[in-house]
């Protein structure tokens, strides 16, 4: 593409970017006939230069238990200085640069229905996929607190309909990667439990430290309740909830040949009004200073709820990368209601996504926290403004996928194949993939509306779909694999210990003199950072100092950092039940 195109394309977009009044994305009526949306135009990606690199550290990594060893005590460092430099942001290059198409031709397989429940079907998926020109499988593996797979930490599921003793994962991975298809896993996050569904393992979270539990986990509503619908959620606001969501997620990377993990449900759920459990109250007034319960809108309550979201896919991206830097650590992302403006950089803090469910994507992209982002953009064409939606909100993502170190975050277009018909979709897919990005259609087990509908069989949507997207011209008419590599990962991970609230606690990364990077500690105390430059850094915690050399790719695991509080919080009984 040319910078005559690019500036074209960028102009156009302008153009598209609407606002439109709010709207779910995730309505399941039909599409009705209408004009057919414009062409997607996206806008150029804005870049910054590259950071320098030097010898990698021979410093060890690897996953750690919430207990810590011994920590050990730094030395307290001179006093700060009484001028504290600003961090210096990345400069926004007036000639971006070409980027190379995004090669992500994926497919959803979830697990709410066949598809990964034994082994024929397993085999049955890999075949379909292989007929159908996908180069990466997304396949559920955490469902809700249970795991298609022996090794995660988690229950397995308990349909009576699932294989004993049967690891889908470990199958689907080898028989793809047999292919040359790779594979990702997909994990709920803090979605964990359906009440119209529940799990009958003993060892289930929702057993454990469910609803009536004297330690319960459960995102709760002002007035109590926990249920959205039939779903119980995790409150990432609770320590010992992010922990057990953290330790799940990595395990899959620890003991699966998977080329990834995707993060889904990774939020609070709908409506704003959640985190009142009391321990995440008590945690929020110990951080802030504040008392008492917070609004549903007071702004300070809602941006630490927004910092417990981002904390725990912070966390999860860490514990990943320190166990294998080559792993991608990608993500689902809402899309809900018309997109923000492009050009503004503050209109994403008014959409949907950011003010209802506490998700700052953007943030994620920008602190290197994903590697591949995947809005599920499940718009309608032909209803109202949804096929306008569609475009804008590729237009929006695609305008956000710079990150503090310049290098550019991969973005694959998520469409709802299963509220669509497959011209719709071979449309969407088709306009995804022409403007230079991914795409992955949702989903294996319900390929059509009119399967969704229940007027056609499973194998015939399938059929119909995948006709129309291997079809010349269609989204997945030239096969081909993706081999690219995730960006680099460069940074430092380490946790504070010693002090009973350890969440909320700055952290500042310093190089020659300058800080480049600011944090904060997660309710666990741990911290860290992705987008480092390679070199000699400095970490600042309140008085304490630790200096270690960030490797050329990776990350250095720094011991446990012991604070001391002059004045410690006072940790208030947990409530009984």
């Amino acid at each position: 593409m040319t910078l005559v195109s690019l500036r074209r394309a960028f102009t156009l977009t302008l153009l598209l970017t609407l606002n439109l009044s709010a709207q779910a994305q995730d309505s399941t009526q039909p599409e009705t006939p209408g004009a057919t949306p414009p062409p997607l135009n996206l806008p150029a990606v804005p870049s910054a230069p590259a950071l320098p690199v030097t010898a990698p550290s021979t410093s060890g990594s690897g996953f750690t238990p919430a207990t810590p060893a011994v920590p050990m005590v730094p030395t307290p460092a001179p006093a700060a200085p009484t001028v504290t430099p600003p961090v210096i942001p990345s400069p926004v290059m007036p000639v971006p640069p070409v980027l190379p198409p995004v090669a992500v031709r994926g497919l959803w397989v979830d697990a709410f229905g066949p598809g990964l429940k034994n082994r024929a079907q397993v085999r049955q998926v890999v075949d379909d996929a292989v007929r159908m020109g996908v180069n990466v499988l997304f396949v559920q593996a955490i469902r809700r607190g249970d795991c298609l797979c022996l090794k995660s930490g988690l229950p397995a599921i308990t349909d009576a309909d699932f294989e004993k003793n049967f690891d889908p994962l470990a199958l689907v991975t080898r028989l793809a990667h047999e292919k040359g298809i790779r594979v990702i896993a997909w994990a709920s996050v803090t979605g964990i439990a359906n009440a119209a569904s529940p799990s009958t393992n003993p060892k289930h979270v929702m057993r454990t430290n469910g609803p009536t539990s004297r330690d319960s986990w459960l995102a709760r509503r002002s007035d109590g309740t926990w249920q959205e619908g039939s779903d119980g959620w995790l409150d990432a606001g609770i320590p010992a909830a992010a922990e057990y969501a953290a330790t799940a997620v990595v395990n899959l990377v620890k003991n699966y040949d998977v080329d990834g993990v995707q993060l889904d449900r990774i939020r609070y759920p709908d409506g704003g009004d959640w985190g009142y459990d009391p321990k995440t109250i008590a945690r929020f007034n110990a951080e802030t200073g504040t008392r008492g319960r917070p609004l549903p809108t007071d702004p300070r309550w809602q941006e630490w709820k927004r910092d417990q979201i981002t904390a725990l896919v912070r966390r999860i991206a860490l514990e990943v990368k320190s166990i294998r830097p080559s792993a991608w650590m990608t993500a689902a992302t809402i899309t809900y209601g018309p997109a923000p403006r492009v050009l503004n950089p503050d209109s994403f803090r008014q959409s949907r996504p950011y003010t209802d469910v506490m998700q700052d994507w953007p943030t994620w992209i920008h602190q290197g926290l994903i590697d591949l982002n995947v809005p599920m953009n499940y718009k309608r064409d032909g209803v109202a403004d949804q096929g306008v939606w569609f475009n804008n909100w590729n237009s929006f993502a695609s305008s956000v996928r710079t990150r503090a170190d310049g290098q550019v975050t991969p973005l694959a277009i998520g469409t709802a194949l299963y509220l669509n018909s497959p011209q719709v979709s071979a449309a969407q897919a088709s306009r995804s993939v022409s403007a230079g990005l991914g795409w992955v259609g949702y989903s294996y087990r319900v390929p059509t509306l009119a399967n969704y509908n229940n007027t056609q069989s499973q194998p015939q949507a399938l059929s119909d779909v995948t006709k129309l997207l291997t079809a010349p011209g269609g989204a997945l008419h030239e096969t081909k694999r993706w081999l690219d590599a995730p960006p680099v990962a460069r940074g430092l991970m380490g946790r504070v210990v010693g002090v009973p609230w350890p969440g909320g606690r700055t952290v500042e990364a310093w190089q020659d003199g300058r800080r480049v990077a600011q944090s904060l500690t997660d309710g666990n105390g741990y911290y860290g950072f992705l987008t480092l430059p390679a070199g000699k850094t400095e970490v600042r915690i309140g008085d304490r100092r630790w200096t270690d050399t960030v490797p050329a790719t990776g990350l250095v695991r720094l011991p446990d950092m012991l604070l001391r509080d002059t004045q410690p919080a006072m940790i208030p009984a947990a409530p009984r039940k």
